[in-house]
C-alpha cells in the first residue's frame, strides 16, 4: 500500500518573491526523472512523517529536474517552514512520482488562468505548455503586494508581448475593492477552458461565477481544506483485503486511526485536496469532507478520502 518514492538532490534554491523560494530538484546521480504533465504535483516526504504536496512549475519536457515553489506560510503546519529554514543546497529529499489532479486541456480554443498568490505555480507550467503548443491564453494573477508577485520575469521571458496576456492585480493598489473573479469569468470566451488555483475564498467565488459553464470546462485546484475534517468518530472501519477491523474514536480521523493501528495507507496532504488517500468503499456510507471528489462522485459513495472524511454508518468497509 506504500507508494514508490524517488530520491532527489536540491541543486538550487532561488528567492522568487517575498516569502517564496523555488527549489530545483535533480536525480542525485544524474539521469532522468519520471515524466509529468502541466498541472502535476509531487509529494515531499519530510521528517516526522510529514508529507506535503507541491506543484511542478517547470516545462513538462524537462526530464532532468523538478522545480517547485514554496510560500513560507505564517499558518504553516510545518512543511513550508521546514523547507525554508532547514533545507539547503545539496540536501537529498524523498518525493513521490508526479501526479496530476489538475490537467491542462491542450486542445482548448483558449485558456483563461486565474491565480492567487502561490497558486501561480501549476498555472506557470500550463503557460509553458500552451506556449510550446502555440495555444492562446490569458493569466489573471492576484497578489497581496508587488513584492509578493513571483515569476513575473519567467512569464515575461516566454513571450515579448506578454503584457497583453498577463493581468496582475495587487491588493494594496485596489483601493479597497475585491479581486473581481466574477467579472473575469463573465468576460471569458464561451469556448474557453477556465482554471483557478489560489486561496479557498477565491476558489469558492470562481466556482460560483462559473456554475453556469459546462463542468468539463471549469478546473480548480485547492491547496487548503474548505471543511473541517470528520472527527465525530463512533464507528469502525473494516479492511477487506487485510481482514482487520479498526475502531475510529471521537477526535480522530480514519487515517489517524489506521496509522495508530500500524497500517500505512497512501496519504499526503491530510486535508482532502490532493487525492492521494482516495480509497474504494465496499460497504457503508461515507461522510465526505474533501475538495477532491466532484459532487457526483461524492453522491455515488464509491470512494472516500480517508484523511478527512468519516462515516454516516456504524461500519465502513474499505478496499484496504
Amino acid at each position: 500500500m506504500t507508494e514508490r518514492v524517488i530520491p532527489v538532490r536540491v541543486k538550487r534554491i532561488t528567492y522568487e518573491a517575498e516569502r517564496i523560494n523555488s527549489y530545483e530538484l535533480v536525480p542525485p546521480s544524474g539521469g532522468e526523472l519520471d515524466s509529468f504533465t502541466a498541472g502535476s504535483h509531487i509529494d515531499l516526504h519530510l521528517p516526522d512523517k510529514m508529507i506535503r504536496s507541491y506543484s511542478l512549475l517547470n516545462d513538462q519536457r524537462e526530464r532532468n529536474r523538478y522545480v517547485i515553489a514554496v510560500n513560507k506560510d505564517a499558518a504553516s503546519r510545518g512543511g513550508s517552514s521546514f523547507l525554508h529554514d532547514h533545507v539547503g543546497v545539496g540536501d537529498v529529499l524523498t518525493v513521490s512520482a508526479p501526479k496530476n489532479n489538475f490537467p491542462l486541456r491542450e486542445d482548448a480554443a483558449t485558456s483563461v488562468l486565474i491565480a492567487g498568490g502561490i497558486g501561480i505555480t501549476p498555472l506557470l507550467s500550463m503557460i509553458r505548455r500552451l506556449e510550446c503548443l502555440g495555444r492562446p491564453w490569458d493569466l489573471f494573477y492576484a497578489v497581496r503586494t508587488r513584492a509578493a508577485a513571483a515569476f513575473l520575469d519567467d512569464i515575461g521571458s516566454l513571450r515579448p508581448n506578454v503584457h497583453l496576456n498577463l493581468h496582475v492585480d495587487v491588493d494594496d493598489e485596489r483601493s479597497g475593492r475585491m479581486f473581481d473573479v466574477a467579472s473575469i469569468v463573465k468576460q471569458a470566451p464561451a469556448q474557453a477552458h477556465l482554471y483557478c488555483c489560489g486561496p479557498a475564498p477565491m476558489l469558492e467565488a470562481f466556482e460560483a461565477a462559473a456554475a453556469d459553464r459546462p463542468e468539463g470546462c471549469v478546473h480548480v485546484e485547492y491547496f487548503q481544506a474548505r471543511e473541517a475534517p470528520a472527527l465525530e468518530g463512533g464507528f469502525e472501519v473494516k479492511l477487506a483485503r487485510s481482514d482487520r477491523t479498526v475502531a475510529v474514536e471521537a477526535g480522530k480521523t480514519i487515517l489517524e486511526s489506521l496509522l495508530e493501528a500500524g497500517i500505512s495507507p497512501n496519504y499526503a496532504c491530510s486535508e482532502g485536496v490532493c487525492g492521494t488517500c482516495e480509497t474504494r468503499v465496499l460497504e457503508g456510507t461515507p461522510d465526505h469532507r474533501d475538495q477532491y471528489l466532484s459532487e457526483e462522485e461524492q453522491a455515488s459513495n464509491k470512494t472516500i478520502m480517508i484523511c478527512c472524511s468519516g462515516s454516516r454508518t456504524r461500519t465502513l468497509v474499505l478496499d484496504l
